[in-house]
């Protein structure tokens, strides 16, 4: 069965039209007599969006119960059962709840796609987990619901959904995204001209690569090699000398001159050569690029222009970057410098010669090196010049045949077959050898022109030639091999070494299958996991890849190297030879160590948040069972006494006992709430909408929800105070449950105090049960008669929930016990800073809120 298409509606914020785009694909597609059904839908309470779904199909929901709640999420089961054409899934990163055959709705998707079923869906650019840093820096708000990018990019079709900042937030004016109790606030923080643009750059970028990635996979499919100049991608090559910092910060003040270039910077190992540069410098370097925003990569290859070359075309690069040359003048006489080779081959691509200190920096006379190995290459090369150099040789030899004897001649013929043995090896060493010694035998030993030898001497003279030149030729040959063979090894251990040191770092598994892919040259590579329970054909996930097109299963490759039972590393593109299998093998097993480790961490730090999880369940139950108690028993003593007195019964004892048992079952039931209030702020449930507060409004709200024991709380609020950045609802939660707490400790001669204070931008608010004119001796008396007490006040369920919203809002909460208890919590404000002027006796000048309210607000004004 053909899997099914993914296509994404993107967009940059909440509000721009994804599910409208959504529903209108789906009306479209069913007008046109495709089976379009809706899996699911949120048109978020949006009249227009919920408009557009009418006349499709839509599959039921399944409801699911988590921690007494009901949820309703996407039946998966009756979407595969009704088996559609198209299937229209919303919020393509939604986490769904606990107790769904998967914890992401983005799985689901895939289950949809393994059984042939088109999905259209929706996502958010801030929900893709390679930016989730990027967004949170903007906007201030970290996304729980994160999307793996690789799903993203695997989808068939991506069309971005894109409105301007301007338009998006009038349409929050006008109420056609969120309710409006939540404008304001959306308006002044997330919707905010600035982050939208931002936010919106972002998701035109993202696309802009996936569309790259496209643009690769064409040109790769149509065979085109010249680059296309859709997009400035600057190349600085690196050869690890002390030049590299000068031509990266060149080529990054090139590059920062047009907006949304790319820079790459490449170092070329030679396959199969003795030289090699110092990998400290390059390590720096390295480092050096990537700080100013550029990407290292490295490529082999057995000419370093060549390669350079290959890899401009395979990046669609539109410049490159070099060095002058550091020869002299004879030795650039003597063969064409790198820059020059670059520029001939370059053909569009624009090469940048830039000076430096170390440009002809010596003038040394150095010899060409000889051969870097005995590839094919060379092989054949070294033949070929056997072929031209023997007989210009000979015809030298033969115009100076007067000033030359036999031994002379010999001694040239040898230094042609050493050079053969250098280049090429052995076989064309031994090949040399015999040639010249039959060129030497026809050309200058009597009889001329004939093969015979005429003299005992020059018999001798030949026989040691050749064994002579065979010797030499064996040993260059060997020599030369062995070095290949050092090289070979220098160069496998470096790539080890390089994927060693990159999992020591950290790095995630993209970039490891990324560098492993640029060790072996290869066109793509993935790493693939099998499903074990995927009967009877195998299910391979991509865990990771890299390149173009890379392989999703292990038939589909052209290198393959198993790790374990369901995992192997997988290539596409030239095949490796049997050395090349073996280092691919030894970094397939270091990469499937990595992802062991990653597995292990991500097991370990899933346990540890159970851990966490269970030991503040554990602690919420205590606190409860501990805070219910009481209320519990007043109201069995009470209805024990209603109970002893059934006989007689008096109304006044009566009303009493009763009032006594529905304080005590109110009490009950704001424990229960609380403890409500709290599994939801704990489980992300709890939505905050963070704005500017007035905190007189606030405490005035908190006191009418306290009744008439608000009525003898003391507040004293400075005159000028600033707002409180918090949500309005949970605030007035606070206060109100903080001063229920304060009035249940607090006797009538002594009431709660309620006060405020600004310090460097936060707002400090304190409430103390009690006195604040208790001696420091009477306190300490009274702290060492009841610490117990104290302190089960101070880990009670109202604090708990207090401390938690208040930390939700990103406030902080301390409380300090002893004969009164102390709750001090802070919160940030809308002012830079501000201060109140004492008063005397210690308290601010002006009634603050006090001053401002009536008697009905039962203020006790100080």
């Amino acid at each position: 069965m053909a899997r099914g298409r993914l296509r994404i509606y993107l967009g940059a914020a909440p509000g721009v039209g994804k599910t409208y785009a959504m529903l209108e694909e789906g009306q479209r597609l069913q007008a046109l007599g495709a089976d379009a059904i809706v899996g699911f839908v949120e048109p978020h309470g949006r009249r227009p969006t919920a408009a557009m779904a009418d006349g499709l199909e839509t599959v039921p929901r399944r409801a699911l119960l988590h921690r007494g709640v009901a949820f309703t999420e996407m039946d998966l089961d009756a979407v595969l059962a009704r088996r559609p054409q198209i299937a229209l899934v919303d919020e393509l990163a939604h986490s769904n709840v606990p107790g769904a055959r998967h914890a992401k709705r983005w799985q689901d998707v895939e289950e949809l796609l393994e059984a042939g079923v088109d999905v259209v869906t929706t996502l958010n650019v801030q929900h893709l987990e390679s930016l989730n840093d990027v967004v949170r820096q903007i906007t201030g708000v970290r996304q729980r619901e994160r999307l793996p990018d690789e799903v993203a990019r695997r989808a068939d079709q991506i069309e971005l959904v894109d409105l301007p900042p301007e338009v998006l937030r009038r349409r929050m004016v006008h109420g056609d995204i969120y309710p409006p109790d939540r404008i304001e606030s959306a308006l002044t923080h997330y919707f905010r001209v600035g982050n939208l643009t931002a936010l919106r750059e972002i998701a035109l970028l993202w696309l802009a690569d996936r569309v790259e990635e496209g643009l690769q996979r064409y040109r790769a499919e149509h065979g085109i090699s010249a680059p296309w100049e859709t997009r400035e991608r600057i190349l600085v090559a690196l050869s690890g000398g002390p030049e590299g910092e000068t031509l990266i910060r060149r080529a990054a003040r090139i590059s920062a001159r047009t907006p949304g270039t790319e820079l790459l910077g490449l170092h070329v190992v030679p396959e199969d050569g003795l030289t090699g540069a110092d990998p400290a410098p390059l390590d720096a370097q390295r480092t050096l690029l990537e700080s100013l925003g550029g990407s290292y990569h490295q490529a082999s290859g057995e000419d370093v222009v060549e390669a350079l070359l290959q890899f401009a075309d395979a990046e669609n690069v539109t410049q490159i970057v070099l060095g002058a040359s550091r020869h002299g003048r004879l030795a650039s006489a003597l063969r064409a410098g790198t820059g020059e080779r670059t520029i001939k081959g370059s053909g569009p691509i624009d090469v940048h010669i830039v000076t430096h200190e170390e440009a002809a920096g010596s003038a040394a006379l150095r010899l060409p090196r000889p051969s870097r190995g005995t590839g094919p290459r060379r092989y054949w090369s070294a033949l070929a010049g056997v072929v031209v150099l023997l007989p210009l040789l000979t015809l030298l030899l033969t115009g100076l045949r007067d000033q030359l004897d036999l031994a002379s001649d010999l001694v040239i013929y040898l230094l042609a077959v050493v050079m053969a043995g250098l280049v090429g090896g052995l076989y064309p060493a031994l090949f040399a050898a015999v040639a010249a010694a039959l060129l030497a035998d026809y050309y200058f030993t009597v009889p001329v022109h004939s093969l015979a030898i005429g003299r005992p001497n020059e018999v001798v003279a030949l026989v040691v030639f050749v064994a002579t030149a065979a010797l030499v030729g064996t040993a260059a040959g060997e020599a030369v091999q062995r070095t290949h063979q050092a090289v070979r090894a220098t160069s496998e251990a470096r790539a080890l070494s390089r994927l060693a040191t990159a999992m020591m770092r950290g790095q995630e598994l993209t970039a490891l299958v990324e560098q492993i892919r640029e060790n072996f040259g290869l066109t793509a590579v993935s790493l693939l996991e099998r499903d074990p329970e995927a009967s009877p054909e195998p299910r391979w996930y991509v865990l990771a890849s890299a390149g173009e097109r890379p392989p999703e299963k292990p038939y589909e490759a052209d290198v393959e190297s198993p790790v374990e039972e369901n995992l192997t590393l997988a290539g596409r593109g030239s095949g490796l030879g049997t050395e090349d299998q073996c280092v691919f093998a030894a970094c397939a097993a270091e990469l499937g160590l990595a992802h062991a480790r990653g597995r292990i961490t991500g097991g370990a730090a899933a346990t540890d948040a159970l851990s966490a999880a269970e030991r503040t369940r554990a602690s919420l139950l205590l606190a409860a069972s501990r805070d219910l108690r009481v209320p519990l028993h007043s109201a069995e003593a009470a209805l024990a006494g209603l109970d002893d007195l059934r006989g007689g019964i008096r109304a006044r004892n009566t009303a009493q006992l009763l009032d006594v048992a529905r304080a005590a079952v109110r009490r009950a039931t704001q424990l229960v709430t609380d403890l409500d209030e709290l599994s939801r702020l704990h489980a992300g449930a709890l939505d905050l909408y963070l704005r500017p507060v007035d905190l007189n409004e606030a405490l005035a709200a908190a006191l009418d929800d306290l009744g008439p024991g608000g009525h003898t709380i003391v507040v004293r609020l400075p005159e000028r105070l600033p707002d409180v950045i918090a949500d309005a609802v949970l605030l007035t939660r606070v206060l109100t449950t903080l001063g229920a707490e304060a009035l249940r400790h607090s006797s009538r001669d002594r009431p709660p105090v309620f006060t405020a204070e600004v310090h460097s931008g936060r707002l400090d608010i304190r409430v103390v049960d009690g006195s604040p004119a208790i001696g420091p001796d009477t306190r300490a008396r009274e702290a060492s008669a009841a610490p117990r007490t104290a302190d089960s006040r101070a880990d009670s369920l109202a604090l708990r929930l207090s401390r938690d919203l208040v930390e939700a809002m990103g406030g902080t909460l301390d409380t300090v016990s002893g004969p009164t208890c102390m709750v001090t919590f802070t919160l940030p404000s809308s002012a830079p800073g501000g201060s109140s002027t004492p008063g005397p006796h210690g308290s601010p000048t002006g009634d603050g809120l006090a001053g401002r309210s009536t008697p009905t607000r039962g203020l006790r004004c100080v």
